[in-house]
């Protein structure tokens, strides 16, 4: 069993004197926990559909009696996806209130101890103190912090660890490979969170004031709505890697894709996790031929593409046929597609994205995308 101690160091103690960011532009994402009802059903979803691979497995098994966590990787992105083995368990209350979904956030970082303590310093909860997790391969240090609503950040450090992933993960009794050619998917681009109405300026400010984030892009109701809702959003960011946009719901007409997943949910949490890819067209056409289902523009989407992008050189025949949206802003271009719901409870989804030199997150599809998004909520009676 792994051997957990809790040592701070002086670095904790220098970070309540100093004013760098507990979240330097080189600090990049580490991994996502999700929290689901059946961690091998999902875990198999994200195998046979996404082509991740399951490279760990830590349970009754390996001598951890509360929880069943699969490790899956693909490119750069780590997941764990984890179900609790006890009805009364917090990690099966929690599935139990919000279903399927985005449990923590992590962010790889060169000093957990500095970057703990300067997010506490700043105002952050304290839920768990800097402590290193070991085995024979060495030591991962972790320390977290409350975010909004149940969502957990930690900052991880596996620079002493030589192992896969940390102890009490091992590979034995893995689920078989998928079957199918590589999706090609490669790094976590962005988490998006969504926050109640009348909160957003308060957790963008929470971001910049704990963890020294600052504001990228942001967005008024009157550049992301429709006939029937409408949204505002603030895009957070570390100068590098790390990308953390927030969303609220905006008063309109009807229940906005927001509010369904506030209502859902049962409080802020994590919407959608965008995943990076250097072909798109490739990897939808190989997600799409293994079943997962991705949300279709309107029929008049790609004349008005063309005209909005101007000569853009892109395979329009392709990603019309597909469903792929395309963007252009001052950097280049970005092509983009979503799925929908991961799971039966409207919460979480996924977006796949294709940066050519873009920095923005599609704002020329925002109507079009929450068109798309309105008409499944029809679908579910929530709009």
């Amino acid at each position: 069993m792994a051997l957990l101690t809790s040592t701070p160091s002086a670095r904790f103690e220098e970070s309540t004197a100093t004013g760098s960011p507990a979240l330097a532009p080189s600090a990049t994402f580490d991994h996502l926990e999700l929290y689901v009802g059946n961690a091998r059903a999902f875990t198999q979803l994200l195998c046979s559909g996404l082509g991740m691979t399951c490279v760990g497995y830590l349970g009754p098994e390996t001598g951890v009696r509360d929880r069943a966590s699969y490790l899956l990787r693909q490119g750069a992105i780590t997941l764990v996806v984890t179900a609790g083995l006890d009805p009364d368990s917090e990690i099966a209350r929690h599935v139990l209130e919000h279903g399927d979904g985005v449990r923590t956030v992590a962010f790889a970082v060169e000093d957990v101890d500095y970057s703990y303590g300067q997010a506490v310093r700043r105002g952050a909860e304290p839920l768990f103190d800097p402590a290193d997790q070991r085995d024979g391969a060495g030591a991962v240090r972790s320390a977290t912090i409350a975010a909004y609503g149940t969502t957990l950040h930690s900052f991880v450090d596996r620079s002493g660890y030589a192992a896969t992933f940390g102890p009490g993960f091992e590979a034995d009794g893995l689920p078989s490979p998928s079957i199918g050619r590589p999706v090609g998917l490669e790094a976590i681009d962005h988490v998006v969170g969504n926050v109640e109405e009348g909160t957003l300026d308060k957790w963008a400010g929470w971001y910049a004031e704990v963890l020294g984030l600052t504001e990228l892009r942001h967005f008024d109701a009157d550049q992301i709505s429709t006939e029937y809702s409408a949204l505002r959003s603030t895009v957070m960011w570390n100068g590098g890697e790390v990308k953390l946009p927030l969303n609220e719901p905006a008063p309109g007409r009807r229940t906005s894709q927001i509010q369904e997943y506030l209502d859902t949910w049962g409080g802020p949490g994590v919407q959608h996790v965008a995943i990076s890819t250097r072909d798109i067209v490739a990897s939808v056409s190989e997600l799409r031929s293994r079943g997962i289902r991705l949300l279709v523009p309107p029929p008049t989407y790609y004349e008005d593409a063309r005209e909005r992008c101007g000569d853009l050189d892109v395979p329009w025949a392709d990603l019309e046929r597909l469903g792929i949206l395309v963007d252009v802003d001052g950097g280049g271009y970005l092509l983009q597609v979503f799925t929908e719901t991961m799971s039966d409870r409207p919460t979480l989804f996924l977006e796949v994205i294709q940066r050519e030199g873009a920095t923005g997150f599609g704002e020329g599809n925002f109507k079009a995308l929450f068109e798309a998004i309105e008409r499944e909520q029809a679908r579910r009676g929530n709009l």
